[in-house]
């Protein structure tokens, strides 16, 4: 019954910034982890950026760190990409998922049980 949608892909120029949006339907608790994932080879997705559904700390990529933040704002049941400084390698299709259990936001695809459609992000240079 949990839902997630992914929002607020496009095309920008390199350099530019998008925030996608993952909204959230059904019940999750603020202590889940929530995760932006991309695509990668083999069978587990490469996750980018982590947080608790209710906020907090948060857990990075080294290759999205000081570009990407992971706000979320449990009022509006959904969870943000913030993507600042685009480059061309950051295009892909942006996956947001939620874990099955409480825990400390990480980046492991497979502890993951609620996925989304997924939003593209397209970089020009």
């Amino acid at each position: 019954q949990v839902q997630l949608v992914e929002s607020g892909g496009g095309s920008v120029q390199a350099g530019g910034s998008l925030r996608l949006s993952c909204a959230v339907s059904g019940y999750i608790r603020s202590s889940t982890s929530m995760c932006w994932f991309l695509p990668a080879p083999g069978e587990e997705r490469a996750g980018v950026a982590a947080i608790r559904f209710g906020g907090g700390p948060t857990t990075y990529a080294d290759s999205v760190k000081g570009r990407f933040t992971i706000p979320a704002d449990g009022a509006k049941n959904t969870v943000y990409l913030q993507l600042n400084s685009l480059k061309p390698e950051d295009t892909a299709m942006y996956y947001c998922a939620a874990d099955a259990f409480s825990s400390n936001p990480h980046l492991i695809a497979s502890a993951y049980k609620y996925w989304g459609q997924g939003t593209q992000v397209t970089v020009s240079s």
